[in-house]
């Protein structure tokens, strides 16, 4: 294992350079660039651009230079904790910063509702395959994952204020946004917690709920779980011991594409709801050509993708004995 986790470290760092300058150069394919942007605005408002002006500008933000000398620069600066600014004056740094741990706080207890729901339903569902219990779980997940979450949190939305006159977008109330951290302020935050949380998840939710079953049926059509059976093996510590940890092993390796699922906050569904994350942000920054913004935004998305991915490799590992990462295991 410690063998594994060396070669996947070397692997992992080829794997976040190239991303890093596949997400630089991408966001600059575009046509036009920011300075592009701001002359544009100035002309539409009647201001007379000179290319001196222009070229300043260009110089300022770096543009002047070529892409492999302003990747250089970026690069370097990620590593040490220096982002750059944006195109609106501020400092990267400081706006992921505003936006990160509720970003970060969302997609990981969005990870572990996914999870805690969807594993017990769907052992649930195969276990009781045809039964009542098993078609109204079935009906859910095929709902959560057929219905857009931006339209469900339309729908929350809209029936809280006409039935409550509650406004649940958003982390805060109005009076809470900027007021210091007290009990009535985290109280307010868990009132609001649980709408986008419900949103962002239940599309995981099904699919997690489909996939344990599917996999989880697999398994106890296999001829252990019958031998054993014959030989009167209780159900249930048959279940546990065998059948239910292998059929995890999807739902473990599905942490290194969940997690950046949630953790991308479904733009859609951030703006719908007015969440405070990365993924407003990062269409912001998109769509005003902020290359220091989205490229930061992207890299650091990217490398929670990454990290997830080897985490769900090494609980593979731990959790199905079958599974040898060595050079020579068989």
């Amino acid at each position: 294992m410690i063998n594994y986790l060396i070669r996947r470290l070397g692997t992992t760092l080829i794997t976040v350079l190239v991303l890093s300058y596949t997400i630089f150069a991408i966001v600059q394919i575009p046509p036009g660039d920011a300075v592009d942007r701001q002359v544009r605005l100035r002309q539409t408002q009647g201001d007379v651009v000179t290319r001196e002006e222009i070229e300043t500008l260009r110089a300022q933000y770096g543009l002047d230079r070529p892409i492999l000398v302003r990747y250089y620069q970026w690069i370097r600066g990620f590593l040490v904790g220096d982002l750059g600014r944006s195109t609106s004056g501020r400092r990267v740094n400081d706006l992921i910063a505003e936006r990160l741990p509720q970003t970060v706080a969302l997609a990981v207890a969005g990870l572990i509702i996914t999870y805690a729901i969807g594993i017990p339903v769907g052992i649930y569902s195969a276990t009781h395959q045809y039964s009542a219990g098993d078609y109204i779980a079935n009906s859910i997940s095929f709902i959560g994952m057929s219905v857009p979450g931006f339209l469900i949190g339309i729908i929350l939305l809209y029936l809280f204020y006409k039935w409550f006159g509650l406004s649940i977008g958003g982390f805060f109330s109005v009076e809470y946004k900027s007021a210091p951290w007290s009990w009535a302020r985290l109280q307010d935050l868990i009132n609001h917690l649980w709408v986008p949380l419900f949103v962002v998840a239940v599309g995981s939710t099904g699919g997690l709920i489909r996939t344990m079953r599917a996999t989880l049926l697999d398994e106890l059509s296999k001829q252990y779980v019958m031998t054993a059976r014959a030989k009167g093996v209780p159900m249930r510590k048959l279940l546990l011991k065998y059948p239910v940890r292998l059929a995890l092993n999807p739902i473990i390796a599905s942490i290194g594409h969940i997690f950046p699922y949630l953790l991308s906050g479904q733009v859609v569904i951030a703006i719908v709801l007015n969440l405070p994350v990365l993924g407003p942000l990062l269409n912001t920054a998109l769509t005003n050509e902020d290359i220091a913004l989205s490229s930061s935004i992207l890299l650091i998305q990217s490398l929670l993708a990454v990290f997830g991915t080897v985490v769900s490799d090494v609980l593979l590992a731990v959790l199905d004995p079958r599974i040898r990462f060595e050079r020579g295991a068989h």
